[in-house]
């Protein structure tokens, strides 16, 4: 056992100490718009991942970034343990999403600004702020400075693609294996369950991408020729979609898995503020909001290609197309899912309409049996960073298929899923922001965790 060699009441004043310095550095992170996704500059995600790395060494770790093919740059920082101590794997990713329409933010997506104890800007939340927990709490043992007192082993390992799908990840995580072998894996790319209340999270749906497409005709005809006995692939693939849910919003997929939630009350009024649904507009679906949110499949419509309405002719079209989601419940099969999808699709289309399903990407859902140790030593961090406040466990509607990947690869490590977010962060929206008050404790807390894993 290694005994920690700083008191509570000491990393208090040291995170307290090392968060202004810690506030500046990300800032200086969120200035650089390191973007994964095709058609988009990847020179700022090389500054990204080389503005990551000087933070690294200067924590006192071997630092490398590496990649994988073409792949984006991660960055992986090593500390090895005292001797005896455990080593703990610090996750977080440097890389962001677009920010989409400029003028729905308030400011400049890349210069972070605060307005009411909430510091905006993209990335700031998702997940830069998760970088600078991790060197927050380096920092707090003073790790890297002559009076370096961090108790256990660390290894920060920080991804480049983690937005637009971690397609390199299990090949990193297979070229890296033994550097990367941990006891306790942290990863901060979640969130909160409110402000004030500290999580774990220990479940998210899984998710199956895929096109839809239907044709009716070899090309386009005039609409008041053949209207009326030839029908519209719009129209077609309308009544298509219209039948994956029933009437009361609830998916009507036979095959999909539902599963229990956690025994959390979502009250309807906090959860209409934190998503902006506009007055009038009722909830889908059918049983409590965490249900359908976390543990039943969901369905979403994400885009639809067809004649814009401004340049569209009085001529019947001949073939839509619409990309759909699902979110998958924990314990579905992914592969299997896309099966029940595609067969769906493919029997409900209307008039003999020739359908093509086709598949864009997927991920599996997790549950994580969050008892045992380290999972204790989490909790404890929490209440004692939250000022006494007892940590939940949630689910969480949406998906992050790489932790499946580092439960395959290290099977015998405890995954602490947590983050930096809160229910009104906006992330991947705009004006994503972070709340200050709420980072001070993830920080105390993860500090506190790393002294808690070296007692076991």
């Amino acid at each position: 056992m290694t005994t920690p060699t700083l008191s509570v009441e000491e990393l208090r004043a040291a995170v307290e100490r090392e968060l202004p310095g810690v506030r500046a550095d990300l800032e200086r992170l969120a200035r650089i718009p390191g973007i994964a996704f095709d058609g988009f500059d990847f020179t700022p995600l090389e500054r990204s991942a080389e503005a990551v790395a000087e933070l690294l060494r200067g924590c006192g770790l071997d630092t490398q970034i590496a990649r994988i093919g073409d792949g984006h740059p991660a960055v992986i920082g090593v500390k090895p343990a005292p001797p005896g101590a455990p080593t703990v794997l610090l996750y977080a990713h440097h890389d962001v999403q677009p920010v989409g329409d400029l003028s729905l933010w308030e400011s400049d997506p890349f210069e972070p600004v605060e307005r009411d104890g909430r510091l905006y800007g993209r990335g700031c939340a998702d997940d830069k702020a998760g970088v600078l927990a991790h060197v927050a709490a380096l920092r707090a043992f003073g790790s890297g400075t002559a009076d370096d007192r961090l108790p256990v082993g660390v290894v920060v390992f920080v991804e480049g693609e983690e937005e637009f799908g971690s397609a390199s990840l299990p090949a990193l995580l297979e070229a890296y294996k033994e550097t990367l072998r941990s006891d306790v894996i942290v990863i901060a790319d979640s969130g909160n369950w409110d402000i004030g209340v500290p999580a774990l999270t220990t479940s998210l749906r899984g998710i199956v991408n895929m096109f839809v497409e239907v044709k009716v005709l070899k090309q386009a005809v005039h609409s008041g020729m053949a209207g009326g006995a030839v029908p519209d692939a719009l129209m077609t693939l309308s009544r298509l979609l219209t039948t994956l849910h029933d009437d009361n919003g609830d998916v009507a997929v036979e095959g999909l898995v539902s599963t229990a939630a956690a025994p959390l009350d979502y009250p309807e009024d906090r959860f209409r503020e934190e998503t902006g649904l506009l007055e009038g507009v009722e909830f889908i679906g059918t049983g409590r909001i965490v249900e359908r949110l976390w543990t039943k499949p969901s369905i979403a419509i994400l885009g639809v290609d067809a004649p814009r309405t401004g340049e569209a002719p009085n001529a019947i079209v001949p073939t839509a197309k619409a990309k759909i989601s699902i979110r998958l419940a924990p314990g579905d099969d992914r592969k299997r899912a896309y099966e029940i999808m595609k067969a769906h699709l493919e029997k409900h289309v209307s008039w003999g309409a020739h359908v093509e399903v086709t598949f864009e990407h997927d991920g599996d859902p997790i549950v994580i049996d969050a008892t045992g140790p380290a999972y204790d030593a989490a909790r404890a961090a929490f209440r004692e960073a939250w000022d006494g406040t007892e940590p939940v466990d949630i689910g969480v509607g949406g998906s992050i298929p790489f932790i499946a990947t580092f439960t395959e690869a290290f099977p015998g490590a405890s995954v602490l899923v947590t983050g930096v977010e809160d229910p009104y962060a906006k992330a991947h929206g705009p004006n994503e922001s972070l709340h200050l008050g709420e980072f001070a404790k993830v920080c105390l807390a993860e500090a506190l965790l790393l002294r808690n894993v070296a007692a076991l």
